[in-house]
């Protein structure tokens, strides 16, 4: 098939005004849309119904139009059917291989027909394949493809052509097109209006919270909730004559006791807070840590907070975790006291919970694993 070379003009492309003026319907509507769902998330904060009703019809009016704009067309026109056409295949490369349909980038010179008045151009495209027919496209190759004649640049391989086309593409023979006829999307290729409609977006959001803000940031506090600082972490602590307790709860991203070093930092943290570093229980959770102690206890029956091994408990945690039979656990607690006979150490208890139940081990101070309780009850 030679390839035809004498076509007419290409179909008409969307012209730079109509394009600008689209940009700025597409950035007003932005605007409009950021504005109607802070005025709902507004109305919501202060409890103003008529706020929130506001700008929960906007939106929903907002969403009409674009259904209604979206599936409008002028009248009498239809949108032009796909052709089939033959295509030389440049170059492809798999991006993935994660499944039995692999996406597949193809770099392509579509040879439209004689009669669909459009010279051979080239186009880049990508494709789920199936890995059995993978070997059937090559470079240099022939492929039977399907193209749009008002957007050239959808393209999409007929992988399972006609026998008459299936023979045309054995037969065929087709130049390759010059990287001057390149087509893509226009709509793609301009992409940089995506950040000023974002920007239309949060300034519609931000109008609204400025023309709400004596509302909404002059609110009395509750008389009855006393103000709490804001702060990484919290503490609580108390203590009478004999005993004494205290904790610390850390929030935020990243702040998981689990992260190596946490617990020793939190553990000398909670230190300076009580009278002795010698302490009868430590309890350990994913953002908590807590210390309980007796003051009239000797050394022998304690903790002391900084001998523990701290960097040894994520590994029982992880084991926990996997090996107890909580497919998958919700929490997960550390309990360590001190051992019951003389020149005992610590004893450590990792207790996970899940759908399944509740499963804990048992370790020593060098972590080494005395006892499991699975959710089976099997040790």
């Amino acid at each position: 098939m030679d390839p035809p070379g004498h076509a007419t003009a290409r179909p008409p492309a969307r012209s730079p005004a109509r394009r600008r003026l689209a940009v700025l319907r597409l950035t007003a509507t932005s605007a409009m849309a950021g504005a109607a769902l802070a005025t709902v998330t507004v109305g919501v904060i202060l409890e103003d119904i008529p706020v929130s009703a506001v700008g929960g019809g906007a939106l929903a009016l907002l969403i009409l139009l674009a259904v209604l704009g979206g599936n409008r067309r002028p009248a009498g026109e239809a949108p032009p059917a796909g052709r089939l056409a033959l295509a030389r295949i440049e170059d492809l490369r798999a991006t993935g291989g994660e499944s039995a349909d692999v996406p597949v980038r193809f770099r392509l010179t579509v040879a439209p027909e004689p009669g669909d008045a459009r010279p051979a151009y080239r186009v880049k495209t990508t494709q789920h394949i199936n890995l059995a027919d993978l070997p059937a496209y090559r470079p240099r190759g022939i492929a039977v493809v399907e193209y749009r004649p008002d957007k050239p640049w959808d393209v999409r391989i007929v992988t399972r052509p006609t026998p008459e086309w299936a023979r045309r593409a054995e037969e065929a023979e087709i130049d390759s097109a010059p990287d001057s006829t390149l087509v893509s999307n226009p709509d793609v290729d301009e992409g940089s209006w995506c950040l000023l409609v974002l920007l239309a977006f949060l300034a519609g959001a931000v109008l609204v919270v400025l023309l709400f803000r004596g509302p909404l940031f002059t609110a009395e506090p509750d008389e009855d909730t006393p103000a709490k600082p804001p702060s990484s972490s919290s503490s609580s602590s108390s203590s009478s004559s004999r005993t004494f307790s205290t904790s610390t709860t850390v929030s935020g991203p990243g702040t998981s006791l689990l992260a190596f070093g946490r617990m020793r930092a939190t553990a000398t943290d909670l230190e300076t807070r009580v009278e002795t570093a010698y302490v009868t229980e430590v309890t350990i959770e994913e953002h908590r840590m807590a210390v309980r102690g007796d003051s009239t206890r000797p050394p022998t029956g304690t903790l002391h907070l900084q001998s523990l091994p701290y960097e040894l408990l994520p590994g029982l945690v992880r084991e926990a975790r996997t090996t107890l039979g909580v497919r998958d656990p919700e929490s997960w607690r550390i309990d360590i006291t001190p051992g019951t006979g003389a020149g005992e150490g610590p004893r450590v208890r990792v207790t996970v919970s899940g759908e399944e139940g509740t499963a804990h081990l048992d370790a020593d101070a060098t972590a080494r694993i005395t006892d499991r309780r699975a959710v089976d009850g099997k040790g």
